[in-house]
C-alpha cells in the first residue's frame, strides 16, 4: 500500500541569504510541486529511493550528497528502524529540479508527510515543517527554514527567524493582486552549503560591510510589505532591483544571472533580480500583465534560457 505526500517548490522575493542572520524575507509558495510515495519494501533493503524529478541537468548529480543527508535526517527524525520497516521512496511530480526553487524542502517535506501517513502518524503542518527542517539543515548546514516553510504550507508569507531557537515568526501575506512572473534558468546548479558558508566567511571577514547591508536591506524590506498588500507591482520591482544590488556586494550573482536580469529588463520586467542560493540557479522576473510575461520568457527563451511562467499571490 502507497502513501503520498506533496511538498512546493517556492521562490524569494525579498531577503536571501539575509534571513539566515534573523532579517525578515518575503517568499511564496509555486504551484508546482514534488509529490513522493512510500511503501514497504522487501526485507533487508533498508531505505531505497527512485528519484523521478525532472531536472535541469546536473541537478541530481550536483545535490546527490545533500539527497542523501535529507534522506538519513528524515530516518533518523522518525526513528525509522531499517531493518524492520525497510522503505522504498518514489520522487515525482512537477517540480523541475533547479537550485533556488525550493527543490530540497519540497523533497523533505513531501517525504516527510507521506512517512507521516505511511506510519499513520497524523502530523500536523507544524510537525511536517519540523521534520523537514531537520533534513534541510542536513543537507545544507545552516537553512534559514523558510524554504521548509514555504514548501509545507503553501503560500506567500513573511518569514523571520528566531535566532534563539524555538519557533520562528511567519506572518501570511495576503496579496490583492497577483503577480505575474517569470522564472529563468541558468542551468547552473551551486551547492547551497557552499554558497551559504562562503557568505558567512566574508561576514566574519568584514562585518561593518554586512551591517550597513542589513540596514539597507531592512528598508527594502519595511517599503514591500505594504506595497505588495497594495498591488503596487512597479514599487515592487524597484525593491526587487535594491534588493539584487545588495545581493552583487556579497558577490552571490554571476554573469548568467546578470545577462537573465539585462534580457528580461529591456523587454519590460518591473523589476529582477536571483532567487534562492546565488552563483547560477533562477532568477526571478516581475512582469506588468500576461502580455509582458509572455514577451519576456519569449525573450529569455530566445536567449537560451529556460523560463517558466507563474503568478503568485491574489485573493
Amino acid at each position: 500500500m502507497q502513501s503520498t505526500g506533496i511538498g512546493y517548490g517556492k521562490t524569494i522575493l525579498f531577503g536571501e541569504h539575509f534571513v539566515v542572520y534573523g532579517l525578515p524575507a518575503i517568499a511564496s509558495a509555486i504551484s508546482d510541486h514534488t509529490i513522493a510515495t512510500v511503501e514497504k519494501a522487501g526485507p533487508g533493503t533498508g531505505i531505497t529511493l527512485i528519484d523521478n524529478r525532472p531536472e535541469i541537468r546536473g541537478y541530481k548529480e550536483t545535490k546527490k550528497g545533500e539527497i542523501a543527508r535529507e534522506i538519513e535526517a528524515l530516518s533518523k527524525h522518525f526513528k525509522l528502524d531499517e531493518r524492520k520497516s525497510p522503505l522504498k521512496i518514489t520522487l515525482s511530480g512537477g517540480l523541475e529540479c533547479a537550485s533556488g526553487i525550493g527543490a530540497s524542502a519540497a523533497l523533505a517535506s513531501s517525504i516527510a508527510r507521506a512517512i507521516g501517513q505511511h506510519f499513520s502518524l497524523n502530523l500536523t503542518n507544524e510537525q511536517v515543517n519540523e521534520a523537514a527542517y531537520a533534513a534541510e539543515t542536513a543537507g545544507s548546514g545552516t537553512p534559514s527554514g523558510i524554504d521548509n516553510t514555504c514548501s509545507t504550507y503553501g503560500c506567500m508569507l513573511v518569514f523571520e527567524k528566531n535566532m534563539q531557537g524555538g519557533s520562528n515568526k511567519i506572518e501570511l501575506l495576503a496579496v490583492k493582486k497577483p503577480l505575474d512572473i517569470v522564472l529563468a534558468s541558468t542551468g547552473i546548479t551551486q551547492e547551497t552549503k557552499g554558497v551559504v558558508d562562503e557568505v558567512r566567511a566574508q561576514k566574519e571577514n568584514d562585518p561593518k560591510k554586512f551591517d550597513a547591508i542589513f540596514s539597507e536591506y531592512r528598508k527594502v524590506l519595511d517599503e514591500a510589505v505594504p506595497a505588495l498588500k497594495n498591488g503596487d507591482k512597479r514599487k515592487v520591482g524597484a525593491l526587487m532591483d535594491r534588493n539584487q544590488e545588495l545581493l552583487r556586494k556579497i558577490n552571490v550573482s554571476c554573469p548568467e544571472i546578470e545577462k537573465i536580469i539585462a534580457i528580461a529588463r529591456s523587454n519590460g520586467a518591473l523589476g529582477a533580480k536571483l532567487t534562492g542560493t546565488g552563483r547560477g540557479g533562477l532568477v526571478i522576473c516581475l512582469a506588468e500583465n500576461k502580455a509582458a510575461q509572455e514577451r519576456i520568457a519569449k525573450a529569455l527563451e530566445k536567449a537560451g534560457y529556460g523560463a517558466r511562467k507563474t503568478s503568485l499571490g491574489g485573493e
